[in-house]
């Protein structure tokens, strides 16, 4: 009974002061798998991978993964509840005040501030991504030439995702990586 106890609070506080999108829940994510070994950094990786390539938003995937692998379907479910409620009450609110702080200096001034922050906590998941996920040359070298892709043609992430996930299959299949 506990443990859904912590998989509530843990994800609730996920939900809470993760800003920028599913992918900001990373280095929470990671601080879970430090603390309370629910799951390890590969198995977060392999989590990511997937709600990449599934529907819906990337955070909340991860939350019902990550709660599943914790504690079974009750898990999953707790973990997705508890990391949405957090935005569907902060939008009832923010609803109700928009009109009147909209043109508040120290609001905009906060979420000026909120930017940078998100950009880095972006950046040290990237890292993060990459040091537990290339392990070989043939890894750094299929993810310098899918960055390179990136630059020169702007296209879907998901394009980049189909890519790099055929290029693993094969390159698992032939044990490359």
């Amino acid at each position: 009974m506990l443990i859904y106890f912590q998989l509530f609070l843990e994800f609730f506080r996920i939900g809470l002061f993760s800003f920028g999108g599913g992918y900001a829940t990373l280095p929470f994510l990671y601080h879970i798998s430090d603390v309370h070994h629910w799951y390890t950094p590969k198995q977060l990786s392999d989590m990511l991978a997937i709600s990449s390539i599934t529907p819906g938003p990337v955070g909340v995937n991860v939350a019902t993964f990550a709660g599943f692998t914790t504690s079974g379907l009750l898990g999953a479910l707790i973990a997705t509840t508890s990391v949405i409620l957090p935005s569907y009450f902060l939008v009832i609110i923010i609803s109700k005040l928009l009109e009147k702080f909209k043109k508040n200096k120290k609001v905009q001034a906060a979420i000026y501030g909120l930017k940078p922050a998100g950009c880095g906590l972006l950046t040290a998941v990237a890292l993060n991504i990459f040091k537990d996920n290339v392990h070989s040359i043939l890894a750094f070298v299929i993810f310098l030439v899918l960055l390179g892709m990136t630059f020169k043609q702007k296209r879907d992430p998901l394009f980049y995702l189909g890519i790099s996930a055929i290029v693993g299959i094969i390159a698992g299949v032939f044990h490359l990586i």
